[in-house]
């Protein structure tokens, strides 16, 4: 995700999502590289399904990928990494935004 190429909504999107400080901490555990639920979970310190939830709005922002797989005890283990993103806030770029947001007049 290239801040150029969002769009006013998708910029709108990836700024309320990343306005949560567990999914600051979920992005930063991620930084290093993937990992899967339950050791991540442990590691921040808060619940599976809480984390779940956080990692689906990440997701659902195009923040983080999962791919699921086999572990060798044959249990599906999802594993989670973050997908390569830069958001530089200016002037400029929300101006360039606004243009494009599906809400209110703006652009229109």
């Amino acid at each position: 995700m290239r801040e150029s190429e969002l769009t006013g909504d998708q910029l709108l999107q990836a700024l309320s999502t990343l306005a949560n400080p567990h999914r600051l901490r979920v992005v930063a555990a991620l930084r290093p590289g993937r990992q899967y639920v339950s050791a991540m979970a442990r590691q921040l310190g808060i619940s599976r399904p809480l984390l779940q939830m956080h990692l689906r709005k990440l997701q659902a922002a195009g923040l983080v990928t999962a791919q699921l797989e086999l572990a060798d005890d044959g249990k599906a283990v999802n594993y989670y990494s973050l997908t390569p993103f830069a958001l530089h806030l200016s002037p400029d770029t929300i101006a360039r935004a606004v243009h494009t947001l599906s809400d209110g007049e703006e652009g229109r």
